[in-house]
This record gives structure tokens, sequence and C-alpha cells, in this order.
């Protein structure tokens, strides 16, 4: 059977993005708690709307492929972020099922960084670009 990279990466682009984009959704009107764990830790609370970069913004650029690697870098340091910042505390830990407790954050990082070491693949808005 033939390989075929770019749909592969067609698939985690739209895989990665598109499932990140459903968590930016939910947090639209609800950064509440965010900027209370943001000044908890002693962090500004304007912070808190870099999960809109995160979750919003960097998804979409993802999906549609511009600037795919730049994209990615930024969500797979928000990734990173978010789980130093909320879940810290999980880092060990193990799920009911068995699995770690983050897996869904590890993920999502390491998927962002497959992408920011490959790029998005032929099927992308853009291709010339270093950051894409």
């Amino acid at each position: 059977m033939k390989k075929n990279i770019n749909v592969g990466l067609l698939i985690l682009r739209i895989t990665i993005g598109g499932l990140m984009l459903f968590h930016g959704l939910a947090k639209l009107s609800h950064l509440d708690g965010i900027k209370q764990m943001l000044t908890g830790f002693g962090l500004p609370e304007f912070m808190a709307y870099g999960v809109y970069i995160t979750e919003l913004i960097a998804p979409l650029l993802i999906i549609m492929g511009f600037r795919t690697r730049l994209a990615a870098l930024v969500f797979a340091f928000g990734m990173l972020f978010a789980l130093f910042l909320a879940h810290s505390e999980h880092l060990l830990a193990l799920s009911k099922t068995g699995g770690l407790a983050i897996e869904m954050i590890l993920l999502y990082a390491f998927g962002a960084l497959v992408l920011y070491f490959t790029g998005a693949g032929s099927y992308a808005v853009s291709k010339t670009n270093i950051w894409d």
C-alpha cells in the first residue's frame, strides 16, 4: 500500500485542531475560573485571554494549514501552560481506567509538536512560508 503522509497530516490537523475547538468554544463566556486560578498563582488576570489564542485561534490556523508550525508551537506551549497551572497535581496520577490522568493534554501537546516538526503537508492553505 502506498504511503500518503499528506493525508495523515491533514487528519492529524483536523483531529487536534477540531477537538480543541470544543474546549475553546466552551470558554467563550466562562473565563472567571481561569482568572481566579491565575491570580492564585500570582499571575495577572489578563493572561486568561491566552486561552482564546491556545484553544480557538491556534486550532483554526492548524485546521486551515496556515502558519501551521507557528500555530502548533503556540498550541503546544499553551497545553504545557495548562498542564502545569491547572493539572500539576495530576502529573503522575492514574485515571479510573488506568491511564494517566493527563493523557488528553499530553496527546494534544505531542500532536502539536509533531505538526511543528513536520509542517502541515500538501493539503494546506499556505505551504511556502518557513512557519508553514
